[in-house]
């Protein structure tokens, strides 16, 4: 640096110019000129500041700036110098380096998307004539006139009436994150406690007052910290009561709207929503439990004894996205989207930013494990609403699972009856939130509204005009309170944007003398008890009221209860003030509704919903938010113009009922009732646990029995009928006879008739190879789950090197086997299932390997859950007696499934030579081949050749979705398959089928993994079941081809400590050893 003097200078300069405040004058603004905010020529040097250094945003500058001025030493001020050139160079460096990666991502994603169209458009095109053909491939690559599409799409639609007020519809709504009540909201307490809380509780109250709408229950997690309120650990609370019709006739007990509090993840803990996504599968199994005990509630009060299910599941943000469409699948019902705020678009923003690289803000935001999860909801979601066209075309049309082009292409051909091969885009639609305005009060007459505070609020405090507490305590701020209010309500985040508002006004000469500004920036106690960004925003606030000297003139009240909100509006309103909503980008602005529904007009950010909102409303101005000379004028030139203040405000009460609740209901209903409402399909006349003992569901096995005997004992002798259990019938009568209880000696009767007819089953490890077969010689019309207490899951990946199951499975299988039957207590209520990624003639064959007979398991859960097989039962027998799998399982996971376009795709995916990203180059050896022997219809599988040259399931599933294919991947038995199933299918998945479809609880199940397995092994490991992890048994899974470092890690899957999750050491898994580990699984469930 020696010589570099001009350096020195220029610094020296920067300095001198007084910080980081820039005067680039892109745009001379006459209101800055005017208030003498700087001069109207450029300045290169606050120009430099403003481009280079608060670009990048290092927040230590400043102080090292400080630090400079302040040092005498000629040779340490110039060191000083040196090393923040340096600085400054190496962020700026760095900032170019993050827009390159950027720009070079979105072309690769570009082409991707483009080579997808291209796939879509050659595989679709089998099926048309030579003038379709045209037809799709120039809708893929042009857009149609959307008014047109929308025109044709809304007029199929109908109007939601008083005439649908027969169907007493069940409605479920998810928001899992932040502190949700119905009473005294908290919101601007933290950042997941905002307007999606709000926003959730009022649509809940609103749809259960809608005709056709018996019950809604708003599902969140349930919070029993010390750090928050006792309200947010109660498991209900209601929100409306309707017990009664508006004639006050009684429409059931369960009517009405409420809040359901599931718990999940640690218990005293309140967790912000980036530490929640381990726990979701928690959620999902607490959530089901309720859903299924409602829907039986429901079907005895309304539904003629036939269950309700959900007319829909409705979730709101990423996480409860996540949650909603494992629930969805479970329960077959449709699902419907709310993003709110998406991942994608907030990760742009950051990128642009250039303050973080995408791993440190992956770290901070776990943003690649937000971003799967709305990509999972898209594809589960039969309808994606949104608050408006912006949020659709320039944030869901970042995303692999939506394509504007080739989702109106699928819709035509659905239109057409063409088959598109499974191929799925959701609808989206524009509904905007609604408000209400029960609590709005208007000032109609012009005059009151010009009034002098003078007589609102006296200095001696004896006003006869009821004051509202929070006028006082913004007022006490200002110096002259008479004057116009500039109001800004929003958290103190740094995308809100509010310093570059409190600069503007701070600049402006004439709009600091017409004008008080007032900020609402949620609630505080202690600035630093709050987050970091919040701090700093508030504390750059202070320091700028500071800088500009606004004392008197800025209004910022530490705290405000949410009741006060109408009030604070009501205020504004009342000194003919101004709303301001200055955010970077706004999804919609539901503060615009509320101010304008007060007769506030509004100034707002031109990026997102607000542009829609002004439409509709046309009261007041909209600017670019990164402009603090628009902002400005835009302000002055409301608060000055009395005409225009007054012709803004008339048109927003004019036009506000378009935001309203009832009006948003109803677009609502309509638009869900043109989805294709699905619910589950099998009979629901299943004989249950109460009436085990008809012809058609008496169970043969010693375990039945058992059971039988431990629900007649009704005086505690549970050995009446196991110690009698093959004894001459005669003398078990003459026993019971002498018992003298009319009601026992029936049911006894009725289980001995059964005995008389049928030999008992054998059971066991040491028959003979006859036992092996499918059939076995006795008969269940259905699965012996239904009577089963606990299920026993062994899903142990254990393989060779060829995909072979080794010897460690089988020894798994014996020993679980083995320690059930041990405790013959345990043995009387348990069933055991078998998970695996092999097709039923390798399960079969493995078993009679074994000599373990295949009646020995309750369910067989075959082909990575793409199967369920019930062995000994009639259900899953055809007419040659040979195994079958359950046809209502089958028709369940049918739901988006395309087998020749999955198949078909992945071939040309696995085995293409070029391409952008192609590790393979140029090699000729094809990656993948058909795997015939393991194929079923609702399973498509590959041998893979080299594990190494295969793409991840993240690479796999981000392509299959830019195709509109929609299903589950995973690669299997050591990495040596590829196999692919439906959307709903999965192992996991398959336990929450035996759940809804035979009344096992998924808190009863106890799943048998390894240390690793395949790469659907981590879903199996969270949720309310119990997991016991034995280590030693799987040597090798396939693990590494799940994710690359890229994406989200595996803590954001499951957690790395839990209750419900026991590990037994390896080489040790032992009949003791694993009824131990079943036993502590039993007790640190039991406790939490």
């Amino acid at each position: 640096m020696a010589g570099n003097a001009w350096i020195n200078g220029y610094l020296e300069a920067i300095l001198d110019s007084g910080g980081a405040v820039a005067d680039d004058q892109k745009v001379s603004s006459p209101a800055m000129r005017d208030g003498g905010g700087g001069g109207g020529h450029f300045n290169p040097t606050k120009y430099f500041v403003e481009e280079v250094v608060t670009g990048v945003d290092e927040t230590d500058l400043h102080r090292t700036w400080i630090k400079v001025v302040a040092t005498r030493n000629s040779r340490e001020k110039s060191s000083r110098l040196e090393n923040m050139c340096w600085r400054i160079w190496h962020l700026t460096r760095k900032k170019k380096q993050l827009e390159w990666e950027d720009v070079q991502r979105k072309t690769s994603r570009r082409w991707e998307r483009e080579q997808g169209r291209k796939d879509v458009t050659d595989d679709m095109s089998e099926d048309l004539s030579e003038g379709e053909k045209g037809d799709t491939v120039g809708e893929l690559t042009q857009c149609g006139t959307p008014k047109k599409n929308l025109q044709r799409y809304t007029s199929d639609i109908q109007a939601w009436t008083e005439d649908n007020r027969d169907k007493k519809l069940y409605i479920v709504l998810i928001s899992l994150h932040g502190l949700v009540r119905g009473e005294n909201m908290e919101l601007g307490r933290d950042s997941d406690t905002g307007g999606q809380v709000k926003y959730v509780v009022e649509l809940a109250r609103a749809l259960s007052m809608m005709p056709g709408v018996y019950r809604v229950d708003l599902f969140t997690r349930q919070i029993t910290s010390p750090d928050v309120d006792w309200s947010y650990a109660e498991p209900t609370e209601m929100l409306t009561s309707g017990s009664y019709d508006e004639n006050a006739n009684d429409v059931g007990e369960s009517a009405g709207a409420y809040i359901v509090r599931v718990p999940c993840g640690p218990r005293d803990k309140y967790l912000r929503k980036e530490l929640l996504w381990p726990y979701l599968q928690e959620f999902v199994d607490g959530a089901l439990a309720h859903i299924l005990n409602m829907s039986k509630v429901l079907g005895e009060q309304i539904g003629e004894g036939h269950l309700v299910w959900p007319y829909v599941i409705h979730a709101h943000y990423a996480d409860a996205g996540d949650v909603a469409a494992l629930l969805s699948g479970a329960l077959s019902v449709p699902m419907v989207l709310t993003g709110h705020s998406l991942g994608r678009n907030k990760l742009e923003q950051l990128i642009k930013q250039g303050r973080q690289s995408k791993e440190d803000i992956n770290a901070t935001y776990k943003i690649m494990r937000r971003i799967e999860a709305e990509e999972l909801s898209l594809d589960a979601a039969e309808l994606v609403i949104t608050s408006t066209k912006q949020e659709i075309d320039e944030q869901w049309g970042l995303y692999d699972g939506f394509d504007v082009k080739l989702e109106r292409v699928l819709r035509a051909r659905a239109r057409r009856g063409v088959n598109s091969h499974g191929r799925y885009m959701p609808r989206m639609t524009v509904i905007p939130p609604g408000m209400d305005f029960s609590n709005v009060t208007i000032q109609e007459d012009a005059t009151e509204a010009d009034g002098d505070l003078k007589d609102i609020i006296s200095g001696d405090g004896n006003s006869p005009k009821s004051v509202p507490s929070i006028w006082s305590e913004v007022l006490r701020f200002f110096t002259n309170p008479h004057k116009p209010m500039i109001l800004a309500l929003s958290r103190p985040d740094p995308k809100k944007n509010i310093t570059t508002l409190v600069k503007a006004f701070g600049e402006c000469r004439p709009l600091r003398e017409l004008a008080n500004l007032t900020l609402i920036m949620g609630n505080r106690d202690d600035i630093d008890e709050m987050s970091a960004g919040n701090a700093t925003v508030l504390t750059t606030v202070l320091k700028l009221i500071d800088k500009y000297d606004l004392y008197g003139l800025v209004a910022y009240p530490k705290h405000h209860k949410q009741s006060d909100v109408p009030d604070i509006y009501r205020l504004a309103a009342r000194t003919k003030g101004v709303f301001i909503n200055p955010a970077l980008v706004e999804p919609f602005g539901l503060t615009l509704i509320e101010a304008a529904a007060h007769g506030l007009p509004m100034v707002a950010t031109k990026n997102g919903g607000p542009v829609d909102i002004h439409r509709a409303l046309n009261n007041g101005l909209l600017v670019d938010p990164h402009d603090q000379w628009a902002i400005a004028d835009a302000l002055l030139k409301l608060v000055a113009e009395k005409n225009l203040w007054n012709e803004c405000r008339k048109n927003g009460l004019k036009n506000i009922h378009l935001f309203s609740w009832p009006e948003h209901c109803r677009t609502y209903l309509s638009r869900v009732a043109a989805c294709r409402i699905r619910h589950p399909q099998w009979k629901t006349d299943t004989p249950a646990d109460d009436a085990v003992y008809n012809d058609e569901s008496f169970g043969d096995s010693i375990w039945d029995v058992h059971d039988s005997s431990l629900r007649l004992s009704v005086d505690g002798e549970r050995s009446l009928l196991s110690a009698s259990y093959g004894c001459d019938p005669a003398e078990l009568e003459k026993a019971v006879g002498g018992n003298g209880d009319p009601e026992l000696q029936d049911q006894v009767k009725k289980i001995m008739s059964k005995i008389k007819k049928q030999p008992p089953k054998p059971h066991g490890t040491d028959n003979n190879d006859k036992q092996n077969d499918a059939s076995g010689t006795t008969m269940n019309k259905y699965p012996l789950l239904r009577r089963r207490r606990r299920l026993y899951v062994i899903a142990a990946d254990s393989y060779d090197g060829s995909g072979n199951p080794d010897k460690k499975m089988l020894q798994v299988i014996q020993e679980i086997f083995k320690a059930i039957r041990s405790d013959s207590q345990m043995a009387k209520i348990s069933g055991v299932a078998l998970s695996t990624a092999m097709p039923i003639s390798e399960v079969l064959n493995l078993l009679k390997l074994g000599k373990i007979p295949a009646t020995d398991f309750d369910a067989l859960i075959c082909s990575s859950g793409s199967e369920v097989y019930y062995p000994g039962t009639a259900q899953c027998i055809d007419a040659e007696g040979k195994l079958c799998a359950d046809p209502d399982y089958a028709t369940h996971i049918e739901y988006r499934w395309g087998y020749d376009g999955v198949k078909r795709t992945l071939s040309r995916l696995m085995n293409s030579h070029g391409g952008e990203d192609d590790k393979r180059s140029k090699k000729s050896t094809s990656i993948i081949e058909e795997d015939f022997e393991s194929c079923n219809p609702h399973c498509v599988s590959f041998m893979v050749k080299d594990s190494a040259e295969a793409n991840s399931v993240v690479d796999l599933r981000r392509k299959l979705r830019m195709r509109g294919l929609r299903c589950h991947i995973m690669y299997c038995r050591s990495s040596t398959r590829l196999q692919v199933v439906p959307l709903l299918a999965s192992r996991s998945q398959a336990l929450r089928y035996l759940y809804v479809r035979w009344g096992l609880n998924v808190a009863n199940m106890f799943v048998i993994l390894g240390e690793r397995g395949d790469t659907d092994y981590e879903e199996l490991i969270s949720g309310y079941h119990k997991t016991v992890i034995i280590k030693g048994i799987a040597e090798k899974g396939s693990e590494e081809l799940l994710r690359t470092s890229r994406n989200y890690p595996k803590e954001d899957v499951f957690p790395g400590e839990s209750p419900f999750v026991v590990y037994v050491n390896s080489g040790n898994f032992g009949t003791e050893d694993i009824m131990g580990a079943l036993k502590e699984a039993s007790k640190a469930a039991f406790g939490m």
